[in-house]
């Protein structure tokens, strides 16, 4: 059973999420354990405060190593390997998504306010990871993000595993459009080839889509496919 460890000042942030939808599901199928740790508990300060001013000064508080280093090793084992949500790391990608969805155990602490002391960075973190070139106000979304699209991974979690084939960034290209019932609303038709029964020029027409999608939206994408057809 794959295992992820969140290290939040939080915790009742992941109350409704991690019983809801696709990850509610599969820790109720014991497919996936997920364990919120509680970083207050591992405070010495009588009124649980884990953040310091920065050393050098500036703006913002700074997480104390100390308890972050305590509520790391109430958890950490030989094989656990150690996140950190962090819009300095490196971006959360898909082929990263994939190396990571090999890990037994995975324990991710969930940066906040100007980010954690260096300190833990250097002794416990295997990977600082970001979601996007943008701010969030607490790694608590973040680390949402990386639990799910690592357990999509996990046998079990999909209803139909070959939906993973064909999502976006499998191939470096976005997914083509969907439709559904009814054929017509509106004045607004379904293309009449998926109407068509004919597979083969279905496919055609999802990968001329895809292809089209992503060099309009997503260049660098796109030229990444394009190196790939190349090779």
């Amino acid at each position: 059973m794959k295992s992820f460890k969140i290290i939040t000042l939080f915790p009742d942030f992941f109350y409704s999420p991690l019983k809801s939808s696709l990850l509610g599901r599969a820790i109720d199928d014991q497919l996936i354990k997920i364990d919120i740790i509680d970083l207050k508990a591992f405070s010495s300060d009588k009124f649980h405060r884990c953040d310091d001013s920065p050393y050098g000064g500036g703006s913002g508080m700074v997480i104390q190593a100390a308890p972050l280093f305590r509520a790391i090793e109430s958890v950490k084992e030989f094989k656990t390997k150690v996140l950190l949500t962090s819009p300095a790391g490196m971006p959360l990608h898909q082929e990263l998504v994939k190396k990571l969805s090999a890990e037994e155990d995975i324990c991710i602490i969930c940066g906040h306010y100007e980010g954690i002391d260096q300190r833990v960075i250097d002794r416990y973190v295997d990977h600082e990871i970001s979601v996007g070139d943008f701010i969030i106000s607490a790694g608590e979304y973040a680390a949402l993000i990386i639990v799910d699209s690592i357990a999509r991974y996990v046998p079990g979690f999909m209803s139909n595993p070959d939906s993973l084939l064909e999502e976006s960034f499998e191939s470096h290209l976005l997914e083509y459009p969907h439709y559904t019932r009814p054929p017509e609303i509106d004045g607004l038709d379904v293309p009449a080839v998926l109407l068509s029964g004919d597979h083969k020029k279905i496919r055609e027409w999802r990968l001329n889509k895809s292809i089209e999608k992503t060099k309009k939206v997503r260049p660098d994408l796109y030229n990444k496919y394009l190196d790939k057809e190349k090779s």
